[in-house]
């Protein structure tokens, strides 16, 4: 490709500069030449040798002047040509190594000129696309992961039944009901998961108010914290908490922040909720008491899959999903999320545009 784009380019040079000396070979013989012949009529100088003598040495100049010019004229511009045509040619080689599989391929960077920019945008979306390759292989082995133990606790179970080794009773199906409950629950994260991943191309945003959206759906959870006699205090600070965002798809935000704190706080614990008014953002923070994350934890909590604690305890931890889809759905709306934590309490935030 590069080297058809290459000989094109010549040849339009070439074109150029033949189209150059063929206008100025005419201009010669119609223009110098006949303005030659009226100097010579004025001073009465026979006219007829003088002209073709300066005719002649004008197009023999002409020639070597022309064949100069357009042997420099190639060399400089195939070097020049090139030059600029390399990266091309390497982001060719790179493509078709990205189509098989192969993303560790970059394009030096030499200039910082259109071709550079150029260069620099595709090493960007080559990293991107090595990134989403990498997360989907995560994603695959995470759900393989998270798919298996209940399965094999399924299977055991039935095998069981079958051998007659366990009695077909209510605590048997009991446990069958609850296993094929969690897998149906984890197929379910994945599925929202997913839909959170296209929330960029399927907002419906109005201008929604946080506080409405908070309450109700923390009437919603209101048992679920009774139950573990949680305190729940809510602040909503001073200023406009109006913001332009797809309300469904906050609501499910807070509804995962909320379902993580009810998880993760002990019973008889605290949980308070409060905003924060910045000069262009609204920030929503979910503070709890207690929990098993560390410091070292924070930093991932809103990757896939991730559960703080090392046993991957399915009681409390969850599938480590619900944070991942509130990272997606918040950063659809330009938002930012976060966590940190001060003294024993964990805060898990997010920040809508105003």
């Amino acid at each position: 490709m590069t080297r058809t784009l290459l000989w094109k380019l010549l040849g339009i040079n070439i074109l150029v500069i033949g189209s150059v000396i063929v206008i100025v070979w005419m201009a010669i013989d119609y223009l110098a030449a006949g303005y030659f012949m009226v100097l010579m009529e004025k001073y009465n100088i026979s006219p007829t040798s003088s002209q073709q003598m300066f005719v002649s040495a004008i197009h023999r100049y002409l020639i070597w002047a022309s064949l100069a010019a357009l042997f420099l004229a190639v060399v400089l511009s195939f070097l020049l040509m090139r030059k600029v045509l390399r990266p091309l040619r390497q982001m060719t080689t790179i493509a078709q190594k990205i189509s098989t599989g192969d993303y560790s391929g970059k394009v030096p960077l030499v200039s910082g000129d259109e071709v550079g920019r150029l260069a620099a945008s595709f090493n960007r979306m080559a990293e991107s696309l090595r990134l989403i390759e990498g997360l989907r292989k995560t994603l695959m082995i995470d759900v393989a992961h998270e798919l298996r133990t209940p399965l094999t606790n399924i299977r055991g179970y039935l095998e069981a039944l079958t051998d007659g080794v366990a009695a077909p009773t209510k605590e048997t199906f009991d446990l069958l009901q609850e296993e094929t409950m969690r897998l149906i629950h984890l197929v379910e994260d994945v599925l929202r998961l997913a839909k959170a991943d296209a929330a960029r191309t399927d907002l419906h945003k109005t201008e929604s108010r946080i506080k409405d959206l908070i309450l109700q759906e923390l009437d919603i959870f209101r048992s679920q914290f009774d139950a573990k006699k949680i305190k729940i205090e809510t602040q909503f600070g001073k200023g406009a908490d109006r913001v332009l965002a797809d309300p469904d798809k906050i609501a499910q935000v807070v509804t995962n922040l909320l379902q993580n704190a009810c998880q993760y706080t002990p019973t008889g614990g605290f949980v308070r909720i409060y905003t924060e008014q910045a000069s262009r953002e609204f920030k929503v923070v979910f503070a709890n008491i207690g929990g098993e994350l560390s410091q070292k934890d924070l930093p991932f909590i809103f990757e896939r899959f991730y559960r703080g604690e090392k046993s991957r305890s399915r009681e409390h931890g969850g599938a480590g999903i619900g944070l991942a889809i509130v990272k997606e759905l918040i950063e659809a709306h330009d938002g930012h999320v976060g966590a940190e934590m001060f003294e024993d309490e964990t805060r898990v935030w997010f920040s809508l545009p105003v």
